[in-house]
């Protein structure tokens, strides 16, 4: 009897279930919708874990059906998530309060804090990154601080896919490249940072036990088999957060092949073996989903949110036709020409990350006239999330870090006119991988690890992952675009002198 391996991507939007074979080739595949994140106040970004549960469950049935397949035919199941997310649970292992997810950035108090506490330089040489909002120990500070009788009952805690897996195997644990994101993990040496808890007086007991990417780290359980269709006794790897495993996904498993993806959010990944250190914190330094080796990754909050954005905003009508929005957009934006005739889009929507660190910046469009149009808005929001992009790459450059091949995944990716806009922008040929199915991919790479199909990650990549296209950068263009850049590069210092005015 044939054996596959499932992987669980649970996304902000939605839960993606994936089956694949021992070649590579995806058999099934199922995507179950999340509720849309609640933002109460600006910056705050809120979700239900047992919505995620929900999906997952859906997806994972659906899945299953569409493969024709027996639940005892799924060898190993690996996760995938959101990363940073705050879930916590009570002693009755139910939730105390919606998930604060990872484009919350409330705790700007917390961040400050953090460094008068324990020192920004020495955060950064326990934990490799920073004190930001998006990451999780401030939010479980911001909790702690503002709602303490929400704090009083929490038992543990465990980000978004551990959340998951919690429900489907009842073992508590997380892999070290998604608790890398936790601001609690001491990512040389890949465990627990006992200065940091004691620091900020969190008790290591509330927390998840550790585990390296594709290690097994429990079973389904006889009730999580009973709601997810899987057999009981199905064993479950660690997996990794979703741009690890997104990253494994597209091959990103060595130095020098980097991945530029575009999805709600915008991550520029390099794998790296050694913890590389940006002294100024612009970039997070994590564990990778391979044992013994790290990467590094810079991150634009709201890269497809900004198309996302316009969409929801100005062109809600467009969703009772039953056309594609994104694509009629992006089929305006390739009527204009390369630069937008002069519009330039900053996209800090929800604050941003890379190479700001900086909760309270706030998205912006330069140089508007009469003469521009739709097209040239939407067509300066591709460029604009680009060039955000690319201010990881100049880091990069600075950090000596190699660049010999670039892969472009997400929504981003799978655009014709956004994927020359990013080749353009970035200079060099960009390559596209046959599977599309990101880190829900990566997630089933893993889990077909821990099931023994191939030895290792390196070899399953070898294996399974294949480059199907490139693009070529266009000469003209490339020239035009950094020009912009340049240009863009101004916006960030214009725009806080006057917001901080």
């Amino acid at each position: 009897m044939p054996m596959y391996v499932l992987g669980i991507d649970i996304g902000t939007g939605g839960t993606r279930a994936v089956i694949m074979d021992d070649r590579g080739s995806i058999v099934a595949s199922a995507t179950a919708e999340h509720e849309p994140f609640a933002s109460p106040k600006i910056g705050w970004a809120e979700q239900q874990p047992e919505d995620w549960w929900r999906a997952a469950r859906l997806a994972v049935r659906q899945a299953i059906a569409q493969g024709k397949l027996q639940k005892e035919q799924i060898a190993c199941v690996g996760f995938s998530g959101q990363m940073h997310g705050a879930v916590m649970l009570d002693s009755f292992d139910q939730v105390v309060r919606p998930a604060l997810i990872w484009c919350d950035v409330r705790t700007g108090k917390q961040c400050q804090e953090l460094s008068q506490q324990i020192g920004f330089e020495r955060l950064i040489q326990l934990t490799c990154n920073p004190p930001l909002a998006n990451f999780t120990l401030t939010k479980f500070l911001w909790t702690r601080e503002n709602e303490p009788e929400n704090w009083s009952r929490v038992r543990s805690v465990m980000l978004p896919k551990d959340y998951v897996r919690f429900r489907l195997t009842g073992e508590r644990a997380i892999d070290v490249a998604d608790a890398s994101g936790t601001l609690m993990l001491d990512v040389v040496r890949r465990q627990w940072s006992a200065e940091v808890l004691h620091a900020v007086g969190i008790d290591r007991a509330i927390l998840p036990d550790l585990y390296e990417s594709p290690e097994i780290c429990g079973k389904v359980s006889a009730k999580g088999a009973e709601e997810t269709g899987l057999a009981a006794g199905t064993p479950v790897v660690a997996g990794a957060g979703d741009q690890a495993a997104g990253a494994v996904g597209m091959g990103i498993v060595a130095p020098g092949v980097v991945s530029a993806t575009i999805g709600t959010s915008g991550v520029v990944f390099a794998a790296t073996d050694r913890p590389a250190l940006d002294p100024a914190g612009r970039l997070h330094t994590f564990c990778h989903a391979i044992p013994g080796r790290w990467h590094v990754m810079g991150v634009t909050q709201a890269a497809g949110l900004s198309l996302r954005w316009f969409r929801d905003t100005f062109m809600s009508a467009w969703a009772q036709d039953g056309a594609d929005p994104y694509e009629r957009l992006t089929a305006e934006a390739a009527t204009t020409p390369a630069g937008a005739d002069g519009l330039l889009w900053a996209p800090y929507l929800m604050g941003e990350r890379t190479p700001h660190l900086d909760p309270n910046a706030r998205g912006v469009l330069v140089g508007l006239t009469a003469s521009h149009t739709r097209a040239h808005v939407v067509r300066a929001i591709l460029e604009g999330v680009a060039f955000s992009l690319k201010d990881t790459f100049t880091i990069f450059s600075e950090m000596n870090l190699p660049v010999k091949r670039i892969r472009l995944g997400g929504g981003g990716a799978r655009s014709s006119l956004w994927r020359q806009i990013q080749a353009d922008v970035y200079g060099d040929e960009a390559e596209i991988v046959e599977a599309e199915e990101g880190a829900a991919y990566g997630a089933a790479i893993l889990a077909g690890v821990g099931a023994g199909l191939w030895p290792s990650v390196d070899k399953a990549c070898e294996s399974v992952v294949r480059v199907a296209n490139r693009v070529q950068p266009n000469a003209a263009h490339a020239s035009a675009m950094e020009s912009n850049y340049a240009a863009y590069r101004r916006i960030y210092p214009a725009m806080k002198s006057i917001l901080s005015s």
